[in-house]
């Protein structure tokens, strides 16, 4: 059960690229794999929702103007007909700097078997560290103080 379902997510993960130098994203073959409907939500919890395949194209281009060497190394996936879920590794280097990250993705599946809602659960305050900024400048929870 699932084993075409998860398929069709390691083959979109595996079009963003190798990690090498001349990797670049393979957009048809990513784009081949969504439903016309398809919302992405780009983090959880409060990242922006990218709806409909138009704009997730957009976006996919977006991200290519500042960020190479993609490589997505999934640890583990679990299935069901409807539902893949995966826990990753994943490289990039965005405006130069590394920026490896563990994370969890959730991609649901319509009838027909495109992938229809991605949701990728991620650490953004490590994300933002790597890049230099300031804990104190990224949104959510702050950290806690030691007790006086």
């Amino acid at each position: 059960m699932g084993l075409k379902q998860e398929q069709r997510v390691l083959d979109m993960l595996g079009a963003w690229g190798d990690g090498s130098d001349g990797s670049r994203p393979d957009v048809e073959r990513i784009m081949a794999a969504f439903a016309e409907t398809i919302e992405w939500q780009l983090w959880v919890p409060g990242g922006p929702i990218i709806r409909g395949r138009a704009a997730l194209r957009a976006e996919i281009l977006r991200q290519m103007s500042y960020v190479t060497h993609n490589h997505c190394r999934t640890r583990h996936i679990v299935s069901s007909d409807r539902v893949v879920m995966t826990e990753r590794d994943d490289y990039c280097v965005s405006n130069g700097i590394p920026m490896p990250h563990s994370m969890v993705a959730v991609y649901e599946l319509d009838q027909t078997g495109l992938i229809c809602a991605w949701r990728e659960y991620l650490d953004t305050a490590d994300l933002a560290k790597k890049k230099g900024v300031a804990l104190d400048q990224v949104g959510g929870p702050k950290p806690l103080s030691a007790a006086p």
